[in-house]
């Protein structure tokens, strides 16, 4: 660990995991937020409720199809969601820069108001804090959710060799989609981010009678931080074929441009499922529903573990590791 924190440790992979060991898990370690799931899940009399937190600072505040205000809501119904949760009770914390435009706060409280809807949630309690000008950079969000665990059993620790992994969607698109706007590159595309409420997804399959061994939603530190996490978590071996991970041409170009990594980039709305192979087919009808580029992208095996073996389309392999460095702060 460095002497003073840094970006890095912000960005979901190598430098953040080490923050939170050696900081956070060193002072409040224990049994439950030693298991390092999206949502910690507690036993209530007669039932089980998840129980998640996040904070957001996304810059821009707005960009192509979503806003601060709906990844707050998303961002912690998706970690219940995650856990097998439904989403039922959100506490919001709002802290915002003196000066700030009431027409965008509007803005930004009514997109919270349409997720909240889809999910089925609501707001239970709140704060409100404002900041002289310049100390912050004009608002920052906290969301603390709890939800009804709908089946239970799902974790990042429990994958196993009878398991293979799913993903929802294309990756990548939230990551892009901040930088271009950040930047100010204009594309000849529909590059948006695919930031939404991932709980409709998640029931379905709990509905269809999906056995769901592990899910993850690849936010900071992509699809690459996400396998990492599982593969030393669980203590297996994760082996993805490259040329099965879903990237659009809008997100390729974006990376090819700026040497990114497509597995590294953030995502709000796409997420990870490992589940036993008999589980696949079943499990790729329901989520084609929802978007057609779903699709299994890997397996599990003993071959290297604790890593992440990505294959190569010319047949060569490699390490896929977490992401490292400062690669796009202030992504969510």
């Amino acid at each position: 660990m460095k002497k003073n924190v840094t970006l890095a440790m912000g960005n979901g992979g190598e430098e953040n995991n080490a923050l939170i060991r050696e900081v956070f898990y060193e002072a409040f370690g224990n049994e439950i937020l030693n298991k390092s799931e999206d949502a910690a899940v507690l036993e209530v009399p007669n039932k089980k409720i998840a129980l998640s937190t996040d904070s957001f600072t996304v810059s821009p505040l707005f960009f192509p199809s979503s806003n601060i205000g709906k990844l707050s809501i998303c961002g912690t119904c998706n970690d219940l969601s995650m856990m097998g949760a439904k989403p039922k009770y959100l506490t919001v914390g709002m802290i915002i820069e003196e000066g700030f435009g009431f027409d965008d706060l509007k803005k930004i409280v009514e997109s919270m108001k349409r997720e909240l809807e889809i999910n089925g949630a609501m707001i239970v309690s709140g704060d409100t804090k404002v900041m002289p000008k310049g100390t912050i950079d004009k608002i920052i969000i906290n969301t603390t959710g709890v939800g009804e665990v709908l089946q239970e059993g799902i974790s990042s620790n429990a994958i196993t060799q009878d398991d293979v992994i799913l993903v929802s969607r294309d990756i990548g698109a939230h990551g892009a989609t901040i930088f271009a706007s950040r930047e100010g590159i204009e594309l000849e595309s529909e590059l948006k981010s695919d930031c939404t409420s991932l709980f409709p997804t998640v029931k379905a399959l709990i509905d269809g009678g999906v056995k769901i061994t592990a899910l993850r939603d690849a936010t900071r530190g992509g699809v690459s931080a996400v396998l990492n996490e599982w593969a030393k978590q669980s203590k297996v071996c994760v082996e993805v074929n490259e040329d099965d991970i879903p990237v659009s041409d809008e997100v390729k170009g974006i990376c090819e441009m700026l040497g990114f990594e497509p597995a590294a980039l953030a995502n709000e709305g796409t997420f990870l499922i490992a589940l036993d192979k008999k589980e696949v087919d079943k499990a790729l009808e329901i989520l084609k529903t929802f978007h057609q580029n779903a699709t299994m992208i890997g397996k599990i095996s003993d071959k290297y573990i604790g890593k992440v073996v990505l294959h190569s389309e010319w047949g060569t392999k490699r390490f896929l590791e977490s992401p490292t460095g400062e690669l796009l702060p202030r992504i969510c």
